[in-house]
């Protein structure tokens, strides 16, 4: 038997992809990229907002006509992750196309599913959601050979009135320590260079089983490992980020300077109405303290606008945060009307139009930072991890100020020699609004 993979959504998400992976492969099923060689397709689903659910919909389709005579050798169709979670048997209603469903919480059930669809029964196993994979779990890396994803948690307790995910992968719960250190060596010694430690919220790691935050222990430790060059972390929240944590940034020198803390919003009337315990005075002061103690420090967030009864007053203090904090990268959302969220029935929403104006208006703004910053870079030398190379053969990558898959590139021109996976040192030429090219540097 062959079986087709399709992550869809977060890297969260394509970790669970890799553990499925894992184990399908464990039990004899033969992983291919092609479709229409598959006898088992396997679509894992993102559901966050309208626009995912969309996506998912449409690749579930796509996928369908492979089960077509002439189109490809599909038995056998399986919704896996968030879309399947949420809305389990009426998901298998309305998609006849569809033989199966795996929620987010039965990833370590897929060979049940494949067997249960290939016996000609249709399935739903979305019953739980309270597990988290370990280290013992097989996993398949597919991301590229010198990156990998770890997840340290899993699922969120911070019930923001716009997200579904508390609703789709349940309570927050960490991984023990030790077996994250575990499976981190074994990812080193398999050549990973850069670890890219991920959760729904990163810096809430082991207060659920140490009874306090544990995200700086677990990263001093995992500094310790000799073959790691870059520990970078995502989705830091700033409740927890703690001074020891900002030490570690500060202090340890395989922690990549970049801080990646999403604040949704700068007006203390609307981070209420979200559900955030944050204030803009806690936030303006820890943005000032992570400025002030880790150098070279790049800083991330992400924004929502048009939220509901976002008046045109709280817009402007938030496009007037975005301007004096001058964010190195944030990424712009329209806000996204999920049901089942306090959110959904709020009064006062804001009509679509003028979500997609503030929308519009603030990436422009906020694209005219980012150049800014970027020319700021001309004649400084960062070290890039060399990713690929264009149609022209010039190779291209991250520094320290870049993550995989949400931020722009650095390309290298006149080098003929930077292979992917290599570190080299790179003198920035020119900064545009999304990439930076630059020069080898002489040793």
């Amino acid at each position: 038997m062959k079986a087709g993979f399709i992550s869809l959504g977060c890297n969260k998400n394509l970790v669970d992809t890799e553990v499925m992976l894992g184990i399908i492969k464990d039990n004899g099923i033969e992983i291919v990229n092609d479709p229409a060689q598959a006898d088992i397709l396997i679509v894992n689903t993102c559901a966050f907002i309208q626009s995912a659910k969309e996506e998912a919909i449409d690749t579930i389709l796509s996928m369908a006509e492979y089960k077509k005579l002439g189109q490809g050798h599909c038995k056998s169709l399986i919704i896996a992750g968030c879309l399947g979670q949420r809305y389990k048997q009426e998901l298998l209603d309305s998609l006849p196309e569809a033989d199966g469903i795996v929620g987010t919480g039965c990833w370590d059930r897929i060979m049940e599913a494949i067997r249960e669809t290939l016996a000609g029964n249709r399935v739903v196993i979305a019953d739980r959601n309270d597990i988290i994979y370990d280290a013992a779990v097989p996993r398949i890396p597919t991301t590229p050979d010198y990156t990998a994803y770890v997840k340290i948690a899993e699922g969120c307790n911070n019930r923001c009135a716009f997200c579904a995910i508390p609703l789709i992968r349940g309570q927050y719960r960490s991984r023990q320590l030790e077996d994250i250190v575990a499976e981190v060596k074994n990812l080193t010694a398999k050549g990973v260079k850069e670890i890219v430690l991920i959760a729904q919220d990163t810096t809430n790691y082991g207060h659920d089983i140490y009874g306090k935050p544990s995200l700086a222990k677990l990263m001093k430790e995992l500094c310790k490992i000799q073959e790691i060059k870059w520990l970078r972390t995502l989705y830091c929240y700033p409740r927890f980020f703690t001074d020891e944590l900002i030490d570690v940034f500060a202090q340890e020198e395989k922690v990549v300077k970049y801080v990646d803390i999403p604040l949704q919003h700068a007006s203390n009337a609307v981070l209420r109405s979200m559900h955030r315990p944050d204030t803009k005075e806690k936030i303006t002061e820890l943005l000032a303290k992570l400025r002030d103690r880790i150098p070279g420090v790049v800083i991330r967030s992400t924004f929502i606008v048009g939220f509901p009864g976002e008046t045109e007053e709280q817009y402007q203090e938030l496009k007037d945060f975005l301007q004096q904090q001058r964010f190195d990268h944030a990424g712009i959302f329209a806000y996204s009307r999920e049901e089942d969220t306090p959110a959904y029935s709020m009064e006062n929403q804001v009509a679509e139009e003028v979500k997609q104006n503030r929308y519009h208006d603030l990436k422009a703004l906020q694209s005219m930072i980012s150049q800014e910053n970027n020319e700021a870079l001309e004649g400084e030398i960062l070290e890039v991890l060399v990713e690929g190379h264009t149609e022209d053969g010039m190779p291209y990558g991250r520094s320290y100020r870049q993550a995989d898959d949400v931020d722009d590139n650095v390309y290298i021109e006149g080098d003929t020699t930077s292979q992917v996976g290599d570190l080299v040192k790179v003198r920035i030429l020119q900064g545009f609004t999304e990439d930076l090219v630059g020069e080898l540097a002489e040793d």
